[in-house]
């Protein structure tokens, strides 16, 4: 499977992802934020990092650039789209997914390892966990407290993908740190399952992430 990992100025979890796919039997490559046809692209992951300085807000500027045209048809072509962090801020920020990320609770940048529930696993990338399986995943982020104003439509069409498990350390709705669309095949998470792809990094519970996309 050919993974395209898009890149803006700002992105610093791209080579790390690359690393996790490569692990997960994928073909990576890297992708710039003014390529516009990821038509050669099985799937696609938008990594983690401070896109152009995070300025007006986490994502903002990145959504306006041309990839997020070539991002929209891969989703329309029912492939896997996976954004991490600053990916899925980017994806709740032009409307891929429900609701939105944003400033943590205290208003300061967390940096943690954190226990983790799998509410779906009807996801690709989700589907070699079992449901309510917890997992270990680091999150480092400043604005990924989630909300949204449709919480019972998320419940009823099993939008949830992760939940922090026990404490909630930014203040999100329902503790919930992860979501998908209506289809399952874009996810929008905050932790960092390329973090936690090899044991000696302290977990290896996240390489079923990418494990899943590819052999989907």
């Amino acid at each position: 499977m050919k993974v395209g990992i898009i890149r803006f100025p700002g992105s610093n979890c791209d080579r790390d992802v690359f690393h996790a796919v490569q692990l997960a039997g994928g073909q990576p490559d890297y992708v710039w934020w003014n390529q516009k046809d990821l038509s050669m692209y099985d799937g696609l992951v938008i990594p983690g990092g401070f896109s152009y300085g995070d300025y007006l807000r986490a994502g903002a500027i990145a959504a306006i650039t041309p990839v997020v045209e070539g991002i929209k048809e891969v989703v329309k072509d029912k492939k896997p789209v996976l954004g991490i962090c600053n990916g899925a801020q980017i994806l709740a920020e032009v409307g891929l997914v429900p609701g939105i990320f944003t400033l943590n609770q205290k208003a300061q940048f967390i940096c943690e390892w954190a226990e983790l529930e799998v509410k779906t696993n009807r996801t690709p990338f989700t589907r070699l966990y079992k449901k309510n399986e917890i997992i270990k995943m680091p999150i480092a982020h400043t604005e990924g407290r989630y909300y949204t104003e449709y919480i019972d439509t998320l419940h009823d069409q099993d939008q949830i993908v992760l939940r922090f498990s026990g404490k909630d350390p930014n203040g999100s709705l329902e503790a919930i740190t992860g979501v998908c669309d209506e289809d399952g095949m874009v996810c929008a998470i905050m932790p960092h399952p390329e973090r936690a792809s090899e044991s000696i990094l302290g977990s290896n519970d996240g390489l079923k992430f990418f494990k899943g996309m590819i052999d989907y």
